[in-house]
């Protein structure tokens, strides 16, 4: 008993000292911009330009050096930021040091996985850093209604450039809209680009080993994984062989790896999403559809398939389960070789990792989500809003566009640096700008256009897939821009995959509370794991109903019928 009250002091204490820090960042005495004692240890730069300049034009340098506040979302590995690059002192701070004349602090510092807790307690405290960066547009609302963060209307008229403001317009006007309360642009949103279908990666190698030829077919790949697993790939001695890892929430987010989605493609199922039928609006968990895909899930883990602790395991240990080369078959977005693929084929240099790609043949009308998407926000009072416009205007258009400097900016790409390392943890860009770098890497290595025309950041992917096929000295990086850019989102342009066009719908989230999204999840793992009979999805669809999902619907329907 004695022993939990000390706990418990111990975590009181923590969090007071958590809520002591970030008053003291609300009140303004973390702010050294313009507090010349402050800067004494700063480089303040060139004095160019005057204060009005920098507070109305993008590009415009800031007459003495300008410190902001802000709490960092930071990555895995320090982000990979090469030995002696810290999160204020790097590349990306350096060029914007160097053009703007500004400088971030650090006063919160989490990983992704527990970002989110800290950030709502400074939201529940109403005490915020000058600059954040939220995953979750629930709080974003909550910080509107509390006045806490700034109107960055004129700040977004002024400081983005007509490239920046292309971009946000290549998804339509709902995402700024998602920001804008009473006519008002309360943050800026993170334009999440199309990463298109979830691709199959299989070993290659061990596929080679066993005498198989590539899959045509979803069910071609389930034959070569379930050989994987008979035939003990991966597995040591005491070891058991495992098959196709998944993750425990089957649908997977644009940052996540792991998720099943091409198993209900199957059948014609997007649970997890609003989908729209015979006119109406339902949840696509709903659906005889998703059920189908269960009983395939389920089928897959009888025969052994499906790797039968999925249902203990986490984001990381599945991970680790790749990078220790335990694992031959997962589905990940095209990006899968920067993460976790690098990092196995650092382990072991003679693994061979392949995409394949099933094209679903049914169709289904789904309106997207903002839960992808994370927004940038400026503390009410801060004297510079304007910073985290110009932020985004340099790096996501002028270094990747016009710069001569921005060198090691952009060779952060072929490093594998993560985007954690930004000062701003979001990315601004083309819908399609995907597809866009692939083929003109395409087009640079068959010589119908010149290296410099393109982009810096194709420029960076180009020299790296050049060298992977060149052969000499090939670094880890030069085969994660390979696979990923040619061999992966080629596989989509190959396969003439589209860019659906974005649906949301309007002045809502389309986001399912927690307490139905824990008895969805709960519900469909015990039924894959044969803890429950499929008829009882019949039971989770009443149930769902009933625990609000009923009136849920309806106000999704009203939505629906008003646009």
């Amino acid at each position: 008993m004695c022993r939990k009250k000390r706990v418990i002091k111990k975590r009181v204490f923590l969090w007071l000292c958590v809520a002591i820090v970030f008053m003291m960042a609300g009140c303004g005495l973390f702010r050294t911009s313009g507090d010349p004692e402050a800067l004494q240890e700063a480089d303040s730069g060139a004095n160019s330009g005057s204060w009005e300049e920098a507070k109305t034009t993008p590009y415009g340098k800031y007459p003495e050096l300008v410190t902001y506040t802000l709490g960092q979302m930071s990555g895995t590995n320090r982000s990979n930021l090469p030995d002696g690059d810290t999160y204020e002192n790097n590349a990306y701070t350096r060029y914007l040091k160097n053009m703007l004349n500004i400088q971030n602090k650090n006063i919160y510092m989490e990983t992704e996985d527990k970002y989110n807790q800290f950030i709502n307690v400074m939201v529940k405290d109403q005490t915020i850093p000058d600059i954040l960066v939220l995953s979750e547009r629930q709080m974003l609302k909550e910080l509107v209604e509390n006045d806490l963060v700034e109107d960055l209307t004129d700040v977004y008229e002024n400081c983005a450039t007509d490239r920046i403001k292309e971009m946000y317009d290549s998804y339509g006007g709902q995402l700024l809209e998602a920001c804008t309360f009473d006519g008002q642009l309360m943050a800026i949103p993170e334009t999440v680009i199309d990463h298109g279908p979830r691709l199959l990666w299989l070993r290659k190698d061990w596929m080679d080993a066993l005498g198989l030829e590539a899959p045509e077919t979803l069910e071609d790949a389930f034959e070569i994984i379930e050989a994987f697993v008979r035939n003990r790939m991966g597995a040591g001695e005491g070891e058991e062989p495992i098959g196709l890892v998944c993750d425990t929430s089957l649908i997977g987010t644009t940052s996540s790896n792991y998720s099943v989605e091409p198993i209900f493609e199957l059948f014609g199922a997007e649970p997890q999403k609003w989908i729209e039928k015979d006119g109406r609006i339902i949840y696509g968990s709903l659906t005889e559809e998703t059920r189908q895909g269960l009983a395939q899930l389920r089928k897959l883990y009888e025969d052994g398939i499906l790797d039968q602790n999925f249902a203990l395991r986490t984001q990381n240990n599945i991970r680790d389960l790749v990078v220790d080369g335990r694992c031959g078959a997962f589905f990940g977005l095209w990006w899968a070789p920067n993460n976790p693929l690098m990092d196995q084929i650092e382990n072991d240099p003679d693994a061979e990792w392949e995409p394949y790609y099933f094209k679903s043949s049914k169709t289904v009308h789904t309106y997207a989500s903002f839960r992808d998407n994370k927004y940038v926000v400026v503390r009410k009072g801060y004297e510079h809003p304007e910073i985290v416009m110009k932020i985004i205007s340099v790096l996501f258009d002028y270094t990747r566009y016009e710069a001569k400097d921005a060198d090691e900016v952009n060779g952060y790409f072929a490093l594998n640096v993560d985007p954690t390392a930004r000062p701003l943890v979001i990315n601004v860009d083309y819908n399609e700008a995907s597809y866009t770098v692939t083929r003109n890497i395409r087009k640079t290595l068959a010589g119908e256009i010149t290296a410099s025309s393109l982009s810096a950041i194709e420029q960076s992917y180009y020299k790296a897939c050049r060298n992977y096929i060149a052969g000499k000295e090939i670094s880890k990086q030069d085969w994660a821009a390979y696979k990923s850019r040619l061999s992966a989102v080629g596989l989509l342009v190959d396969s003439n995959y589209q860019t659906p066009k974005r649906e949301y719908l309007a002045e809502t989230d389309n986001e399912i509370p927690q307490g139905l999204k824990t008895l969805e999840k709960n519900t469909f793992l015990q039924m894959i794991l044969g803890k429950q009979p499929m008829s009882y999805f019949d039971t989770f669809v009443e149930e769902w109903y009933s625990q609000g999902g009923e009136e849920l619907e309806k106000r999704i329907q009203i939505v629906y019928e008003s646009q």
